[in-house]
């Protein structure tokens, strides 16, 4: 019997005054039965308009019809047709802007929890299912990915699918890319991350760490002396930027890409780290993201008493998902909108004491369709904070760029390529946050899928 309630089943979580002194997994996930109840609610609708809403075209109301079933191993059967990363998608994803807007459900109630049941379907698959997938015959043709973010990792499992070799360079020492050092645990656990790239590896993809393409290869190298007869760069956009005021340079500044590799990747904020880092008492996070609602609650979880997210657009505007904001409130966190900072003040031992801020207000939208915040003439706010993280958005690093001819980029450092991933490199293709800048994971999944369909058919043009 369908499931008409106009409410999603609720989400079994910590408590806020728990979580927000722990690194454990906040959302603790649905039961089987919370999620054959929540699947009821899906009226399998005959155009699927939710599949719209999904970067990777997801067969969302197949697996769910799958879970309302029980058959929660075909609902994974289904999901693993088009995404290499469920459990990850399951919770990171904004899905409220994306397949859960298509919904319609959400005309007269709340969409169904498509996330939610898509975490639950993998999560369930992991703890109950401990064989990997089996290695597909090859196909004799080799591709390089540079970067094994959630761009890289989808461009090379869907290759891997079709008998590619394929091999991810990998700069730092762990695989994962923003999923291992820009997520904290508490959202994202790394085992989770680990299992998802052990099934890459059953699939035959290799990947090597520590090797910075641009020190240890070059592009040219890889294809003309390595034998790769194509190339995706899926390098994110780590290149983190900073306001050019005064103070930036004063000890307790940090980018939050520091800040959260430190702690995600690091695990800085353990007893025992050997990179440790500075634990606050009072934090001021000037941004509005996710990446800023990440670093907030991280701060908060290191022991700070007073924990500011500042930022300069009203509350409405707040470009971080409803669910972040609404989890750190609930932990503590105190919001300053229209509120921007113009100057960092250290103390006699050059360390941050406080951050000088103008009040603002906001005028007629601008370019990106938000109104714009003009300083309010005379106006001075002062939050006393010993630590400051910038998290006002990244670019690409431009070291890929200097490692081959010919490589168009755009003024911001982004990879030009067209819908397909194709650069003006013929055989180099490119993806996710380098070419679009800061973007959310499933995007960067969907254009690492994309690529892959386009680089099969380069090659096998050949």
């Amino acid at each position: 019997m369908a499931n008409m309630s106009l409410k999603k089943n609720e989400m079994p979580s910590q408590e806020p005054n728990v979580r927000n002194k722990n690194f454990d997994e906040v959302a603790l996930g649905y039961t089987p039965e919370m999620a054959i109840d929540e699947a009821k609610r899906c009226l399998n609708c005959k155009n699927k308009p939710c599949v719209s809403g999904c970067p990777v075209r997801i067969d969302i109301p197949e697996f769910i019809k799958c879970v309302a079933n029980c058959d929660f191993e075909e609902a994974y059967a289904v999901l693993s047709r088009s995404t290499s990363l469920p459990a990850v998608c399951g919770r990171v994803c904004p899905q409220e802007s994306q397949c859960e807007s298509k919904c319609v459900r959400g005309i007269k109630g709340e969409p169904v929890a498509i996330g939610r049941l898509e975490r639950f379907v993998a999560d369930y698959h992991n703890a109950n299912c401990k064989t990997l997938p089996e290695k597909p015959k090859a196909n004799g043709h080799k591709v390089a990915v540079i970067g094994s973010g959630p761009a890289g990792l989808a461009c090379a499992g869907e290759l891997a699918k079709k008998g590619y070799a394929v091999t991810v360079f990998e700069a730092l020492h762990v695989a994962g890319g923003v999923l291992v050092y820009g997520i904290p645990e508490f959202r994202l656990p790394k085992a989770i991350v680990k299992r998802e790239i052990d099934g890459l590896k059953a699939l035959g993809v290799e990947i090597s760490t520590n090797t910075v393409i641009g020190k240890t290869f070059s592009i040219d190298e890889l294809m003309s002396e390595q034998g790769f007869e194509a190339v995706f760069i899926g390098s994110g956009a780590g290149l983190p930027r900073f306001m050019n005021i005064p103070g930036e340079n004063l000890k307790g500044v940090y980018s939050a890409n520091e800040f959260l590799t430190r702690i995600n990747l690091m695990k800085a904020y353990r007893e025992d780290s050997s990179t440790p880092i500075q634990k606050p008492k009072s934090a001021a996070i000037v941004g509005g993201g996710n990446v800023a609602m990440d670093a907030a609650r991280c701060a908060k979880r290191l022991g700070a008493e007073n924990v500011y997210i500042v930022y300069r657009r009203s509350e409405e505007e707040l470009p971080a998902r409803a669910e972040e904001v609404e989890h750190a409130k609930e932990e503590g966190i105190i919001f300053r909108t229209l509120t921007n900072p113009r100057e960092i003040i250290g103390n006699e031992n050059g360390f941050v004491s406080k951050l000088i801020c103008s009040e603002m207000e906001l005028g007629e939208p601008d370019a990106s369709g938000r109104r714009k915040p003009i300083e309010k003439v005379g106006s001075t706010v002062e939050i006393e904070c010993d630590c400051v993280i910038m998290s006002i958005g990244t670019s690409p690093n431009p070291l890929i760029k200097s490692t081959t001819n010919g490589l168009e980029t755009e003024r911001h450092g982004c990879i030009v390529a067209d819908e397909n991933g194709k650069t003006s490199i013929d055989g180099v293709y490119a993806g996710g946050d380098a070419v679009t800048g800061a973007a959310t994971v499933i995007l960067a999944m969907g254009a690492g899928k994309n690529a892959a369909k386009a680089i099969d058919e380069y090659i096998m043009s050949k």
